[in-house]
């Protein structure tokens, strides 16, 4: 890496993987962004490359040898890396927020041997964010036409959003802003489930429920500290909170995630990020 000579490690959930390839054929392609190698054609399909040691300011000692090739918010993409050495089960538990220590590329800090001061630290990149970096033409732009006429809540609720990546917060923002909607924005699930607690701490004292003050719980399923299907069960399976809807609205996709999304008790789930679709999705669980 550039600045210290150690090696640096950095980790991507291995469920936004969709296959690890010896280095395919590269075409160039005129006038690309600066961290876009070109384009591969792997399995009849023609996906954009990108060098991830570049984007994340590393210079590798030796070509990039190996392709990570990987599926995100609804596309296919595919990262040139140096080398892919492990695949670890972490609990959340062991991953910190990494928001006010540097760096705008990285969600979260994971210690991958264990809690303990020894343990390598492996740095987990905000894949969305380096997408709209290297590829800003993939941005949308979130418009009254496009979320639909504006929701009115009842007076005093609000919609409690959890996500981890502040370009995700950013736009979640933008779109509950131009439906009109109040709304508590929290960085993590265990930050989201503890603001539930002290908002239900409130509507109690005021002879009220959780309900009457969260209208609606929109989270991420991947965050540090308390991942999305954590804090989807415990909002469900406690008696004072499961009448709140809760929809998750994750980068990950597929059957597994979605089969999981329904055992945890979630209403809706709702992939990253099509502003119309989130805002209709949100009026569905709404009413």
């Amino acid at each position: 890496a550039s600045g210290t000579h150690q090696r640096e490690l950095f980790g991507i959930n291995v469920f936004k993987i969709r296959e690890i390839l010896v280095m395919p054929t590269i075409t160039a392609i005129a006038n690309a962004p600066e961290n876009v190698m070109g384009v591969a054609n792997i399995r009849g399909q023609v996906i954009t490359v990108i060098n991830l040691p570049k984007v994340v300011g590393c210079t590798p000692t030796k070509e990039l040898p190996i392709l990570l090739v990987t599926e995100y918010a609804r596309s296919t993409q595919a990262f040139a890396v140096e080398e892919v050495n492990e695949i670890i089960r972490l609990e959340w538990s062991q991953v910190i927020a990494a928001e006010g220590k540097g760096g705008n590329l990285v969600t979260s800090i994971a210690r991958i041997d264990g809690n303990t001061e020894e343990s390598r630290l492996a740095q987990v990149l905000d894949v969305e964010q380096i997408l709209r970096d290297v590829l800003p033409s993939t941005i949308e732009t979130i418009t009254p036409e496009k979320v639909g006429p504006k929701i009115k809540l009842p007076a005093g609720k609000i919609i409690l959003a959890a996500d981890d990546s502040p370009l995700a917060r950013s736009m979640i923002e933008k779109e509950l802003k131009t439906l009109g909607v109040p709304y508590v924005m929290t960085h993590t699930g265990l930050e989201a489930w503890q603001r539930i607690q002290a908002i239900s701490d409130t509507a109690v004292a005021e002879g009220k429920t959780l309900h009457d003050k969260i209208a609606l719980v929109l989270t991420d399923l991947e965050m540090p500290e308390m991942d999305g299907f954590t804090l989807t069960r415990n909002i469900k399976s406690d008696q004072r909170f499961k009448s709140v809807p809760v929809v998750i609205h994750s980068s990950l996709t597929g059957e597994a995630n979605e089969n999981h999304v329904r055992s945890v008790g979630a209403d809706a789930f709702i992939a990253k990020f099509e502003a119309g679709e989130l805002a209709e999705t949100i009026r569905k669980a709404l009413a």
